[in-house]
């Protein structure tokens, strides 16, 4: 009996601090990671373009809108670059998101700091580091979505796509993504159909979907929609979103 109670307190101090951990995470509609593409058919111009567009997005009205339409009114985001398998940067650490003010400092935090991730494809490694930062941040969220975009589906380093990303379905945690197919960035893969890619391969969980659009003008426009339909909750017909 007394080695019974014995085990059971043990068990109850290495639970306690787990539950305490709940207990003071910040609790709001989404934890989201936009994981964004700087391999090395990303050259540093791209970069800024991209991380443009993700600016220009999450300060938009009807983004806001969307932010703060929810259950609590407000997000945690955080962007990560990613390559080669080890080299990912976390450009804007999680930070929360309730209204103008704060999208803007997001926005104004994102467009500072140099490029400090390249290389070859690893999307398995990214993620599994998107994972880990959701794992690990202080929020709880009810619900948590990483968002990867990328002009390629294949893995030339690091682990296999397939199994990393059944690591992220089995956490509950949802894989959204965006082809990038911008003709005059770096174009469409030869050989393969991206968007199907994306959606065979790469995006996982319920109500899961890609965006694609084709062209520098409407890059903006496709990661503004993508970032309403996270947001929002919202699961789109098809898990392929093409701009009109």
């Amino acid at each position: 009996m007394v080695r019974r109670w014995l085990c059971f307190l043990i068990a109850l101090v290495f639970m306690v601090p787990t539950s305490l951990s709940a207990l003071n995470a910040e609790e709001l509609d989404l934890e989201l990671v936009l994981l964004a593409d700087a391999t090395g058919s990303i050259d540093t111009a791209e970069i800024r373009f991209q991380r443009q567009g993700y600016a220009d997005a999450i300060t938009d009205p009807a983004v806001i809108s969307a932010i703060t339409g929810n259950i609590y009114g407000k997000i945690a985001v955080t962007y990560i670059e990613w390559g080669s398998v080890g080299s990912q940067d976390v450009v804007v650490d999680w930070m929360v998101i309730d209204g103008p003010e704060t999208a803007q400092t997001f926005a104004t935090r994102l467009m500072e700091p140099p490029r400090r991730a390249f290389g070859s494809n690893a999307i398995g490694d990214a993620l599994l580091f998107a994972k880990q930062r959701i794992d690990s941040n202080t929020f709880q969220g009810l619900r948590r979505v990483i968002d990867l975009s990328a002009d390629s589906a294949t893995n030339f380093n690091g682990p296999p796509i397939g199994p990393a990303r059944q690591q992220v379905i089995d956490a509950g945690i949802i894989i959204n993504g965006l082809a990038v197919l911008c003709r005059h960035c770096s174009g469409r893969p030869a050989g393969y159909d991206l968007e199907a890619a994306f959606a065979q391969r790469i995006i996982g969980g319920p109500g899961s979907f890609v965006v694609t659009a084709d062209s520098r003008e409407t890059f903006a426009d496709a990661v503004r929609r993508k970032l309403i339909l996270e947001i929002a909750g919202i699961t789109p017909k098809r898990r392929i979103v093409r701009l009109d």
